[in-house]
């Protein structure tokens, strides 16, 4: 009996975790965000070049931005970003973002869109971790080469801190979005990890990864390793 108690002390934050986040919108996003991406991983010489991604500071995933919100600057997306774990290998626990504003320009056809962005320094990394961040006002972005390596970079694209793509109806191309700003969302936060928690601390902290994202991360994982680039 005292060791069923203290197993049931020790798995209590796991367990109070999933059961607030489950059934959730912002968990049903998070599988949302690993389809997207294994999506466009696996589609042959289409996707993101694994050798960038590779190398990349930080991820932010964001499906299913809907068209119809893009205009006049309203809020338009919501999402996750992920970062490398210094010196663990691997990438962090997700946190979550929020896509507002940008010009009428950004719709690119279809009724939504999926949006995925790398950020390839420490300069644009620390950039994404601030309260709020304006993508081309603090922080170069260009849109990123399709294939499976980079050799088809630009000067631009090699020297800017973020990268970005979309996929809108079942088209998918690099994007050069500008003039939207990112912004964590404490109450999604709240959501999947049971408490309000900024992003840096996710992010660059000691944060497990919650149940509700291990396929997310695993795809991170599995489209990232050395062994996969061929």
């Amino acid at each position: 009996m005292k060791r069923l108690l203290i197993a049931v002390v020790a798995l209590a934050p796991l367990l109070t975790q999933n059961v607030f986040a489950k059934d959730n919108e912002p968990v049903k996003r998070l599988d949302e965000a690993a389809a997207v991406f294994s999506e466009i991983m696996a589609a042959p010489d289409k996707g993101i070049p694994r050798d960038m991604l590779e190398n990349a500071h930080c991820i932010v995933i964001v499906p299913d931005l809907k068209t119809a919100a893009f205009v006049f600057g309203g809020k338009y997306g919501k999402g996750y970003m992920s970062c490398r774990n210094q010196g663990k290998g691997g990438w962090s626990a997700p946190a979550t973002v929020r896509i507002e504003g940008g010009s009428v320009g950004f719709q690119i056809g279809g009724s939504s869109t999926d949006l995925i962005m790398l950020v390839m320094n420490a300069r644009g990394a620390e950039k994404l971790l601030e309260s709020k961040f304006t993508l081309g006002a603090e922080g170069s972005v260009a849109a990123g080469p399709v294939g499976r390596t980079a050799t088809a970079q630009t000067d631009a694209q090699l020297h800017a801190d973020i990268l970005s793509w979309s996929r809108s109806q079942g088209l998918f191309a690099g994007l050069a979005l500008e003039g939207a700003t990112l912004r964590p969302d404490m109450d999604d936060n709240k959501a999947i990890y049971g408490k309000r928690l900024g992003n840096r601390e996710i992010v660059t902290g000691n944060v497990r990864v919650p149940a509700s994202a291990a396929k997310l991360i695993s795809m991170l994982d599995r489209y990232s390793m050395h062994e996969n680039k061929k």
